[in-house]
């Protein structure tokens, strides 16, 4: 297995040039069949990881995600990049005290937003968010700067579509020393090319969580997106699939739902192929 250094090495290297999809595991069985599939690198998702624990987004303890922050790194050959919520701070202080403690789970790289938490202010005040960035980008300098630090502002999803002050706050994040820029919830390619003029030539993450636009890996990699993440849609993916059919079991004692599943036999020789390479 690679280094953590490696790793990191490697994840810089991806936002350098061309275009790359970075998937969502939640588990370390999805994080090793997500490496099989040929992907080059992999970030949590704080919505699939709760909803599989029994808690809603952003309601788990930073203990918690931590931990499983360092058993996905740990798990997998691939570089990971570390969903760090709001760093579990409001005070730049604090965030940090919190992201030297992401570094040290051994991800690659880690994303800080600016959702404060609060649906009725959603966003932290412009001087404030820029403090926060400014303080992950210092810890991650402190700790030797290799992780790849990903500034995200959430107007788009939270009430706040505000194309303007989103591009104001990327360019501010990018000066700020983020490596990558990340506005999840635009969705038009007008509103993707704005953003990515707006910090070029620094790299831009794109959410691609539904099937909005149709947009394919070309097709973004043309509007120069950088970096392709899917967010918790593969979890939601898993857990409709599981709810459809345990709710068609429960109310009308149908099975169809488990009609063309794979098999346990076809998981068991994965994951026992898949145990075999990782021991030797």
């Amino acid at each position: 297995m690679p280094s953590v250094a490696e790793k990191r090495r490697a994840f810089r290297e991806l936002h350098e040039a061309g275009c790359f999809v970075i998937p969502n595991p939640w588990n370390v069985g999805t994080a090793r069949y997500l490496q099989s599939l040929g992907f080059k690198a992999l970030a949590t998702t704080s919505s699939g990881h709760a909803h599989a624990q029994g808690y809603a987004d952003g309601a788990q303890s930073m203990d918690d995600v931590l931990a499983h922050f360092h058993e996905l790194a740990a798990a997998t050959d691939l570089p990971l990049n570390a969903d760090f919520e709001n760093g579990f701070a409001h005070d730049p202080d604090t965030v940090t005290e919190n992201v030297t403690r992401c570094i040290a789970t051994g991800v690659a790289g880690l994303s800080i937003e600016d959702f404060t938490g609060d649906h009725d202010n959603p966003l932290y005040d412009f001087d404030l968010a820029l403090a926060r960035v400014k303080a992950a980008r210092a810890a991650i300098d402190k700790a030797g700067g290799d992780v790849v630090f990903t500034a995200r502002t959430e107007g788009f999803l939270h009430g706040r579509p505000d194309l303007d002050e989103t591009v104001r706050r990327l360019k501010a994040f990018a000066d700020a020393g983020a490596d990558c820029l990340y506005s999840p919830g635009i969705r038009t390619p007008e509103q993707i090319s704005a953003t990515v003029k707006a910090v070029a030539p620094k790299a831009v993450n794109f959410l691609n969580s539904g099937s909005f636009g149709s947009f394919t890996t070309g097709d973004l990699a043309t509007l120069g997106v950088r970096r392709i993440s899917v967010g918790g849609s593969l979890a939601r993916v898993a857990m409709h699939a599981f709810i459809k059919t345990a709710t068609e079991i429960a109310q009308d004692g149908n099975f169809a739902g488990f009609k063309g599943v794979i098999s346990n036999p076809e998981l068991n020789r994965f994951f026992d192929d898949d145990r075999k390479k990782r021991s030797s």
